[in-house]
């Protein structure tokens, strides 16, 4: 299998305070990864290392063969990782459509049909809600758009 994603010996730390020591992990393409922890384990600070929100001390990651670590957060998701944190950040006063095509800013080409049928299979509630105000979902909806 290909390795997707690769985290290694990374060290981060918010100020003086460290926050993550000697982090590693791979993903391979295809698998699933979850980050389990309790609260303050260093779950999101991990996240945010490999989307670029926050630069290691010391480590790397990688993705696709390549090394992203430092690099700036607008370019790592331009290569494909994206970071959906908790918190349903949603442009509430648009419609469902509306978010669902800013969630693909980035691109050059528009979001394609075959596109918006993965997304309802996997989200169902969605297509019954395209013309909606994305601020009058319920939370869990919210968060579907989000994802």
């Amino acid at each position: 299998m290909t390795m997707l994603l690769s985290v290694h010996d990374i060290e981060v730390a918010y100020g003086t305070i460290p926050a993550l020591h000697g982090v590693t992990l791979e993903v391979e393409q295809g698998k699933i990864v979850t980050l389990i922890g309790a609260n303050g384990a260093g779950k999101t600070t991990t996240l945010r290392t490999i989307s670029g929100l926050l630069k290691p001390r010391k480590g790397e990651v990688m993705f696709n063969g390549h090394n992203i670590t430092g690099v700036k957060p607008h370019v790592i998701t331009a290569r494909g990782i994206s970071h959906v944190p908790e918190g349903r950040g949603i442009f509430a006063n648009l419609t469902v459509s509306d978010n669902l095509e800013l969630g693909a800013y980035l691109r050059k080409d528009k979001v394609t049909q075959k596109e918006y049928d993965r997304i309802f299979s996997l989200f169902p509630v969605l297509k019954e809600r395209m013309k909606q105000n994305a601020g009058t979902l319920s939370g869990g909806e919210q968060q579907m758009l989000a994802i």
